[in-house]
């Protein structure tokens, strides 16, 4: 099977002059493929220095700068995995991802927004149950390395250094040899409120590149547009299809909208894979200011927002681009599939869509007696194949394995849909109740969680509405008795902890929750509260 180092050892040897990423922002910087190969094996002696070896981890927590790739690369060369961390994680994320991931260590961006990640690691550290990782300072693109002082600062117990700079040219070959083994993980929510990390094999991602590329037009002309975290699998998947295809990845740390329009001319972007959010504020702002998209060959659109249909029209009106919906998860991969230009729109705009390969299978199930989904009736969407996750890191007992596949091996997905005769699929919903915040999938549990740990809180629920194309996670509480909880101090309360993300945008005292009874005990009817959230949001615009 070929390997993740071997996927990038192939396309550096065919071209190692050719462009395979491009860091964005302010100054742009290209990076050719040999220069990515020797910073790869420069940072690969680094990890193996500091004692990363085969099955070990690696924790990234960067954001999209080119070293977030060198990191992932030169971890699959040494057989380890990597871990994004996102950016905007807090404390009990992070502690999350140490005790389940346990990265020997972690690759931490330096004065970066202002983000004191330094303070967040060490709070982290002290709240996990889990070895202390060693720190990788990263000072990111086109900026000096810190000093040693500096980096000193950022050890938690396990030594901080600074990746030493390449020296040279290197030989791509020498990437080559490594046993296949995980690769990357995922952070993915759970029924249980907090992340899974799903890991994939080196191989399956080298494949799913591969086939990506084929199915959706990638070749050694393209350049992929990666405006989403590279810690998130929607991010991740189109940069490596990019350099598989041999083509380069645009990266950009930041999201300003004008400036990323500008760059998509400058630099001939060719492909965007996207949530509907991202690619509306590119709308906007090419409508404000205009800029040359005629490269532009494919938009592959999430509907995160519902913003989906008309950022759809505009793609293929204004700019003759055509754009298909996509299906993928952390756990299935992102673009697990996606609709082809010859299937007809507004159709081909919804999510969904056909499996770039014919190793990935797709079936509906009824997810009450577990068999075929009554004809035109949506059932769980259930997937086989190299795309399906292969580990939970720190899954110890296996029960998290256990609950996601059937007993004849088939993973659940949590999805609804149906699937047509010829194999493509409609995406018809969750099965649960997770909410999309900002594009990212979060439990409400989660939230519910942090939310009962204040001592003035008896039960709480929270649910998600749409207002204004924008989904709010509203916390409805029912106090202890004798109690009077200040809403703005609990929401100060989930900030604490939280990612700024997860933060209820509003918390509701009620006096009792609503409540159905069934055969398993009284539930907390979702339904109604989300109608009482409706109907808040409705009175506070009409004041």
């Amino acid at each position: 099977m070929s390997t993740l180092a071997d996927l990038l050892a192939d396309t550096a040897v065919a071209a190692p002059e050719s462009t395979a990423l491009i860091d964005g922002g302010p100054e742009p910087h290209r990076v050719t493929r040999a220069e990515l190969v020797a910073r790869v094996l420069t940072l690969r002696e680094d990890l193996r220095a500091h004692g990363v070896g085969e099955g070990d981890c690696v924790g990234v927590w960067l954001p999209n700068w080119s070293e977030s790739l060198v990191v992932q690369f030169a971890a699959a060369a040494l057989g380890a995995h990597v871990i994004g961390i996102n950016t905007r994680y807090g404390v009990a994320d992070v502690a999350h991802v140490l005790d389940r991931a346990r990265p020997r260590v972690v690759m931490i961006a330096h004065d970066f927004l202002g983000l004191d990640l330094r303070a967040r690691l060490r709070d982290a550290v002290a709240e996990a149950d889990a070895p202390a990782p060693a720190v990788a300072v990263v000072t990111g693109p086109g900026r000096p390395p810190a000093d040693e002082a500096a980096a000193a600062t950022y050890d938690v117990g396990a030594g901080a250094w600074v990746p030493t700079p390449p020296s040279g040219a290197a030989d791509p070959e020498a990437l080559r040899g490594t046993s296949d083994a995980l690769a990357v993980a995922f952070t993915t929510s759970g029924s249980t409120g907090m992340p899974k990390l799903a890991a994939h094999l080196g191989s399956a991602v080298a494949t799913h590149a591969r086939n990506v590329a084929a199915a959706g037009g990638w070749d050694a002309e393209s350049v992929s547009l990666v405006v989403l975290p590279l810690s998130g699998v929607f991010g991740y998947v189109p940069a490596l299809t990019a350099i598989a295809a041999g083509g380069a990845a645009l990266l950009e740390p930041t999201f300003d909208d004008g400036l990323v329009v500008r760059h998509m001319a400058e630099f001939g972007v060719t492909h965007l894979a996207s949530a509907d959010d991202v690619a509306g504020r590119l709308m906007e702002s090419h409508r404000a200011h205009g800029g040359d998209l005629s490269r532009w060959r494919r938009m592959l659109l999430g509907d995160f927002y519902g913003k989906s249909i008309r950022v759809a029209e505009w793609a293929e009106k204004e700019t003759d681009t055509p754009t298909m919906g996509i299906f993928g998860s952390s756990e299935l991969f992102a673009l697990t599939s996606f609709w082809l230009e010859h299937d007809p729109a507004p159709a081909r705009w919804r999510a969904g869509g056909r499996p770039v390969s014919t190793e990935i299978e797709v079936r509906a199930v009824d997810p009450v007696t577990g068999g075929p989904a009554p004809e035109g009736e949506p059932g769980e969407l259930q997937f086989r194949g190299y795309n399906v996750v292969d580990a939970y890191l720190g899954d110890t007992d296996g029960a998290l394995r256990a609950r996601s596949f059937t007993a004849d091996g088939w993973f659940r997905s949590g999805d609804l849909g149906t699937v047509r005769p010829d194999g493509a699929f409609d995406y018809a919903g969750r099965m649960g109740d997770s909410i999309r915040l900002r594009g990212f999938l979060v439990e409400p549990a989660e939230i519910e969680v942090r939310l009962a740990e204040h001592p003035s809180v008896a039960r709480t629920k929270v649910v998600g509405v749409t207002v204004a194309d924008d989904t709010k996670a509203v916390a409805f509480v029912e106090a202890v008795p004798g109690a009077d909880p200040d809403p703005a101090e609990l929401r100060a309360w989930c900030a604490r902890t939280l990612a700024k993300f997860k933060v209820p945008d509003s918390v509701h005292l009620v006096e009792e929750m609503p409540t159905t009874v069934g055969t398993n005990g009284s539930k907390i009817k979702a339904a109604a509260l989300r109608e009482l959230a409706v109907q808040l949001y409705a009175t506070e615009v009409t004041r």
